[in-house]
């Protein structure tokens, strides 16, 4: 799973006629086309990106405040992004060039994107089992700033801390009288880092004085002490109260009072939310009854392959004894953190040794490896990666299976997470909301896709690994059950946690936070395997065309050269790879 928060773009899959629309008719019609359609696109997307807070991605935010989340700001976001459409809908995307008409799929679906969250009024909801605002804020006091603006800057989004935080709880409310929360059991203890600011109170003690503690040299003396003395000022008369606000919040009214049902369905306008979700976060028109099938398919391949190690390992015991032996057996288990952490980046220092077999163009940005924050870390996943970061959850260290860490690294590492995003970021051909922004279907696909690939590079170096992996494959496609299963089945929470503990390795408290996350989030546990499908079809259909001429690098190129894309759009470029005979995009080394 990505380093991914707060307002994410994922998009609705194009339809057939965009998908299949000519090519436009002459130059000139197209140089007009691509000229009105970028002007509209490049307008909203600077206009969209002055709205971004903080999140996962990028805690340290470049606006001068936090986000106006009021009601105000939000019906501007719904005017401006209605007239966006009725714009798109009066640009024929014949008359655009292939590659504008490439970018005019995805936009629109980041656009019709955008009006779903707004229709559903997904602002009222701005956190789940996982993932919260304040969470992000607090990932601003992790960052390192370089200068005085920058500290600046963050001291100026500390100060508008109070107005942003009564704005999200205003917007909570509102939520909580409509029925519109995630459900209550999912939320216990989530107060629990705003409890730890409130108790760290306004000196130096508290986490959002860190980036004060070392400061720049190229600061003089003076200013350091003015930004010292004006960081406690802050902290005291805004970011403390800020936070006992909302902890009493939490505490005293929106957790007591939390919905208790768990399934989507049982939202307002629950069965279109869902769909929405679903087209939101698998990028293709299915329904929940499709995807379940789909993902009961997919857990009896895995399951018939999972017996296959046992018997290598010479196992005379059924699946769940074999399950329960690798949750319990210390030999599968770090002793402590820096153990777990060392492993992980040994393991990521070996795919390092592999890159250039499998992949011609390399991203620059390297990326650090470093463990979750404690106050998140007990209902956090067991890794998070994204741009520059990779986050291992060292927290229970019996829950932190060894023989899952090669899947786990490859998918938050490289060439997952922390190789996919900068690789986009790079593609300066492509235009920003094409590079930056994150549809989970690719992207989590992708990095789904990695772990499997894992097995081809050699990175799993015992049976046990193997079926580490194995199991993170099932965890996946044992979520398309699950999921559909919550949210458009009627399962319990307990029907879900039994049926990931007979068929993965998980840890049986990686068990519990996973499926509060998927109770909490409908739809994007699906993107996963759904994505990771559209890849191993694609690499299945371009072997099987080009034969001895399909190189993994050429066609590893060209998948990560789309950028992050509908999943629709996979299928169209693996087409045009074996047209161009296996060329991909760029001179192999």
């Amino acid at each position: 799973m990505t380093i991914t928060l707060a307002l994410t773009l994922l998009l609705a899959a194009p339809t057939a006629v965009q998908a299949a629309t000519p090519p436009a008719a002459n130059t000139s019609a197209a140089r007009a086309g691509d000229a009105s359609f970028r002007k509209l696109s490049e307008s909203e997307y600077a206009w969209r990106k002055t709205l971004n807070g903080p999140d996962e991605d990028a805690p340290a935010s470049q606006n001068a405040t936090l986000p106006d989340v009021g009601p105000a700001a939000q019906a501007a976001m719904t005017k401006r992004w209605t007239e966006t459409m009725a714009a798109l809908d009066r640009i024929n995307p014949a008359t655009l060039s292939p590659k504008a008409r490439d970018d005019y799929t995805v936009y629109r679906g980041q656009i019709s994107a955008l009006l779903a969250e707004q229709q559903y009024r997904e602002f009222e909801k701005p956190l789940n089992a996982d993932t919260s605002f304040w969470m992000s804020i607090g990932g601003m006091a992790r960052e390192s700033y370089r200068d005085e603006p920058a500290l600046r800057r963050y001291l100026s989004q500390l100060g508008s801390l109070p107005r942003y935080y009564d704005q999200q709880i205003v917007n909570m409310r509102a939520g909580l009288k409509r029925g519109f929360t995630p459900p209550k059991v999912t939320l216990d203890g989530r107060d629990k880092g705003v409890a730890e600011i409130v108790a760290a109170g306004a000196g130096e003690d508290s986490p959002f004085y860190a980036p004060f503690k070392t400061l720049p040299a190229s600061i003089p003396a003076a200013k350091q002490a003015a930004l010292r003395a004006e960081a406690k000022r802050v902290i005291a008369t805004a970011v403390v109260p800020a936070h006992q606000k909302l902890q009493a919040f939490l505490r005293d009214e929106y957790i007591p009072n939390a919905r208790v049902s768990l399934a989507a369905y049982d939202l307002p306008d629950g069965r279109a939310y869902y769909q929405s979700k679903i087209r939101e976060f698998v990028t293709r028109d299915l329904t929940p009854e499709q995807i379940h099938a789909i993902g009961l398919a997919e857990v009896a391949k895995i399951r018939a392959r999972m017996q296959g190690v046992m018997r290598e390992v010479k196992w005379q015991k059924d699946l769940p004894a074999f399950l329960d032996y690798l949750r319990t057996d210390p030999q599968f288990y770090a002793k402590t953190p820096q153990d777990l952490l060392n492993r992980a980046a040994w393991i990521a220092k070996t795919f390092d040794g592999k890159a250039g077999t499998y992949f011609g163009r390399l991203p620059r940005m390297r990326f650090a490896i470093k463990p979750v924050a404690p106050d998140i870390a007990p209902f956090y996943t067991s890794g998070r990666g994204g741009p520059g970061i990779y986050l291992v959850n060292t927290y229970d260290l019996p829950s932190r299976g060894l023989y899952s860490l090669p899947a786990l690294t490859l998918h938050e590492s490289a060439p997952g997470h922390a190789f996919q995003m900068p690789f986009a970021m790079e593609l300066t051909d492509l235009p920003a909301y094409r590079r930056d922004e994150y549809i989970s279907a690719f992207g989590e696909g992708w990095a789904l896709y990695c772990e499997a690939l894992g097995e081809d590079m050699g990175m799993y170096e015992t049976p046990y690994e193997t079926f580490g992996m194995l199991s993170y494959q099932m965890w996946r496609a044992a979520r398309l059950v699950v999921d559909t299963g919550i949210h458009a089945k009627g399962w319990t929470r307990e029907q879900a946690q039994n049926y990931l503990r007979d068929n993965t390795a998980l840890s049986n408290h990686e068990i519990t936070t996973e499926v509060d996350r998927y109770i909490a989030w409908p739809g994007q546990a699906l993107s996963y395997y759904m994505g990771e499908l559209a890849f191993l079809d694609a690499k299945a259909k371009a072997q099987k065309a080009l034969g001895e001429k399909f190189d993994i690098r050429a066609f590893h190129d060209a998948m990560l050269s789309l950028g992050s894309v509908p999943l629709p759009m996979i299928d169209q470029r693996v087409d045009r790879f074996i047209r161009d005979g296996g060329k991909g995009p760029y001179p192999l080394p």
